[in-house]
This record gives structure tokens, C-alpha cells and sequence, in this order.
């Protein structure tokens, strides 16, 4: 059993905040909320017929789109809630309960590859605290040849973009891309959001 992540410390204060999460995106897709910026860019990044790994999947709002364009996705999240609702929407994805610095999908006795990684969601602030390198070494263990890692996530979240940069560089990823937003504007700086493409160094 790893250390609590910062979103497991999070329930236990707020046991019901899993559901308010999901509701809370249900209702944006009802008021024809655009929910699929993400989902656009990474989808210009994937080969098509992609593997992609979602990294914190959440409810599968991600990678359940991208399995509906044609990718073969893979999810893995802390939250049984939140992976529950990803396999009632999205069944022709798979589904992980598993903590990310703890991740070990296996083929074949070694670890499975995946063209694309994705963590999206302000995933790597809710990391139980001082496991970000070790995630990161465990993205890049998980990469196929070629493949990249696409992570974002907000400023203000005790997980500063220099320090991030600097875990990934020491995790063997290189940053090949940043911006400020998943329509790929500039990361300037003031910018309140980091989007990082990496790939194996």
C-alpha cells in the first residue's frame, strides 16, 4: 500500500465529493459544454488506431472519447468511484483502479507500451506528495518507441512547472512542447496552466 495521494486525503475530508465531481461534468455536457479540448489535441498527436494510457482517468471523460475515435485506451485512477462511472459510460475502454506511483500494466512480462500518454485533470498536483518523479519514471517505462506523454495541469497547486519539468528531466523524458492551454497557446510567464508534451530522452 503506497502513501495517500493528495485527492484520497481529499474524500476522506469530503466523502462526497467523487459523485459532485461526476455530476458536476454531467451537467456541463448537458448545458453542450465543450468537454473535448483535450481530447483534440491529443488526438492530432496519436497515430491513428492509437494505444493510449489515461493517467488518472477520473470518470473517462478523456479517454473515453478517444476510444470513441478509434484508439485503444487504457484508464487507471485511485478513485473506485470515479472508475465505476468510467466503465458504465465507456465500455469499450478498460478500466484500472491503481495508484500512479504504483503503475505496473503488464504484457508479455514487460511492461505494456503505450503511444501516448495522457494525464490531464490537474492529476499530477493531487500525487501523494514527493511521488511525482517516481510517476514520471513509470510514464517513461510505460512508453512505446516514439511514444510521448502529454501532461497538464494549473499553477497555485503546490506542484510548481519548473519543479515538474526538472522531475521529468530526472525520470528520463524529455520536454519537447509547452504551452499554456490545450488549444496550444504560448506558455508564457505568467501563464496559470502548463501543458508539457515529453518524450524518452
Amino acid at each position: 500500500m503506497g502513501k495517500e495521494t493528495l485527492w484520497e486525503a481529499h474524500l476522506r475530508r469530503n466523502p462526497g465529493h467523487s459523485q459532485w465531481y461526476i455530476d458536476r461534468f454531467a451537467a456541463l455536457r448537458a448545458e453542450g459544454a465543450d468537454l473535448h479540448g483535450e481530447v483534440r489535441m491529443l488526438d492530432a498527436l496519436c497515430p491513428r488506431g492509437a494505444r493510449v494510457l489515461d493517467a488518472g482517468c477520473g470518470p473517462g471523460r478523456v479517454g473515453g472519447e478517444l476510444a470513441r475515435r478509434g484508439h485503444t485506451v487504457v484508464g487507471i485512477d485511485v478513485d473506485p468511484v470515479l472508475v465505476a462511472q468510467a466503465r458504465a459510460d465507456h465500455p469499450e475502454a478498460v478500466w484500472h483502479v491503481g495508484d500512479l506511483a504504483e503503475l505496473e500494466l503488464r504484457e508479455g512480462g514487460r511492461p505494456d507500451a503505450f503511444d501516448v500518454i495522457v494525464c490531464a485533470g490537474n492529476v499530477m498536483a493531487f500525487l501523494a506528495p514527493g511521488t511525482a518523479r517516481e510517476v514520471l519514471s513509470r510514464f517513461r517505462a510505460h512508453l512505446a518507441p516514439g511514444g510521448r506523454a502529454v501532461i497538464g495541469f494549473g499553477s497555485g497547486r503546490g506542484y510548481a512547472f519548473g519543479d515538474f519539468l526538472d522531475d521529468a528531466a530526472a525520470a528520463g523524458l524529455r520536454t519537447d512542447a509547452t504551452f499554456s492551454t490545450w488549444d496550444l497557446r504560448p506558455l508564457g510567464p505568467d501563464a496559470d496552466f502548463l501543458v508539457a508534451v515529453l518524450s524518452p530522452a
